[in-house]
């Protein structure tokens, strides 16, 4: 049995304004490729199709059209899980539709859904099974009451997480009838002990997990992760997340994206992981006005995006002569972020800061530092309050 693990895709991404239409449809069109030369019959993708809960008609259309290239190739197994960033509703829809063509989606882990699916060979023998775990809203694995403190919210979050896990390999367990066939999981996530980046958001409010590899790699012989942008390893060789294809923020543009390519003989496994090809390079830039400007002369690639970090004297002035001397050069600069060190030695020329250096959180805490509120329990539930909003509003 040979898997192909990837997640995060985004399809939809939205950039500082840019879209990634193209990016995705280049690494699409190249994953297709990699499943023929490779032979892969099981593909899994773990989480975070879509980049918000209504994707654009071009992020539909890429999906669908994928979709329908690999339903007539060689791959006879596709597993889809939804990710925080997904629709349940919009992965569903077509759900029935897809299973025709043995495309498995799963889309909550509810009790009405299931999340097991058996992976057969051309003998028709079964070979392996996936507990196809998605993103696990709280309504699936805890009720929360008013009452609770937020360490028992916390708690509860995390054994119900560690149930349904438990709960989905006892029934692999009895369909494997005892076999010598592997028994794969997914989830999508924060583990302890994973590198995160500045692209991620927490998905559960209010909650962190105490889940590592410990747990997860107790049971299954692989476990296929998603979530988290940085393809790396948590803890032993096979519970791993395979990152997301394309840089999804400026401090993924030195990472190495990747494939994850798994290969079974009965339990004995081997993990081989593939390198996508860049597209369109990332930039970050650091320095002051006269750095940065040699640096610009030394891009080659035009279709770089570029970010500046701009440490001056006179940051004001030299972000005009930055950002004239990009629009001269032919060069797409996203954003020019003054060093925060600067900001604080000129802090009376700075009434206004950029919002393009904010996130909303952010936000949120400039202003109440304006109200220089003295409760601390209280500020941590306004926060705690605020990133739930933040959450439903980017879901919806």
């Amino acid at each position: 049995m040979k898997i192909l693990h990837t997640s995060d895709w985004h399809l939809g991404q939205s950039f500082m304004g840019k879209s990634r239409e193209e990016e995705h449809q280049a690494f699409l069109i190249w994953l297709l490729q990699v499943i023929e030369d490779e032979n892969i019959n099981v593909l899994i993708v773990a989480g975070d199709i879509f980049d918000t809960g209504t994707p654009s008609n071009y992020a539909l259309e890429l999906y669908y059209n994928f979709l329908t290239k690999i339903s007539m190739s060689n791959c006879e197994n596709i597993i889809i899980t939804a990710g925080n960033h997904d629709s349940i509703a919009t992965l569903k829809a077509p759900k029935q539709l897809l299973k025709a063509l043995n495309i498995h989606v799963i889309t909550s882990g509810d009790e009405n859904e299931s999340e097991i699916v058996k992976v057969y060979n051309n003998n028709d023998d079964i070979e392996g099974i996936v507990c196809a775990v998605p993103y696990l809203r709280d309504y699936v694995v805890r009720q929360s009451l008013h009452t609770q403190t937020m360490n028992d919210k916390e708690s509860l979050l995390t054994e119900g997480i560690k149930e349904h896990y438990n709960n989905v390999y006892k029934e692999a367990l009895i369909l494997s009838e005892k076999k010598d066939i592997p028994i794969i999981a997914t989830g999508h996530l924060t583990t302890v002990g994973s590198k995160t980046s500045e692209s991620e958001r927490e998905i559960y409010i209010g909650g962190t997990l105490d889940i590592d590899s410990g747990f997860l790699g107790k049971h299954f012989d692989y476990v296929a992760l998603g979530h988290l942008h940085i393809n790396q390893k948590v803890g032993c060789d096979h519970v791993r997340y395979c990152g997301s294809p394309i840089p999804l923020s400026f401090n993924e543009s030195t990472s190495q994206k990747k494939v994850n390519i798994v290969e079974f003989e009965n339990k004995s496994m081997r993990v081989t992981e593939l390198d996508i090809p860049l597209y369109r390079p990332l930039l970050v830039l650091r320095g002051d006005v006269n750095s940065i400007l040699n640096d610009f002369e030394s891009v080659d690639d035009k279709s770089t995006w570029i970010e500046v970090h701009l440490n001056d004297k006179n940051p004001f002035h030299a972000n005009q002569v930055i950002r004239e001397k990009a629009e001269e050069l032919g060069l797409i600069l996203l954003a020019v972020k003054i060093d925060r060190t600067e900001k604080a030695a000129y802090s009376e020329d700075f009434d206004v800061i950029s919002l393009e250096e904010l996130n909303p959180l952010e936000v949120f805490e400039h202003r109440m530092q304006k109200d220089d509120l003295e409760d601390e329990a209280f500020v941590k539930e306004l926060v705690v309050n605020f990133k739930k909003i933040v959450a439903e509003v980017q879901a919806s």
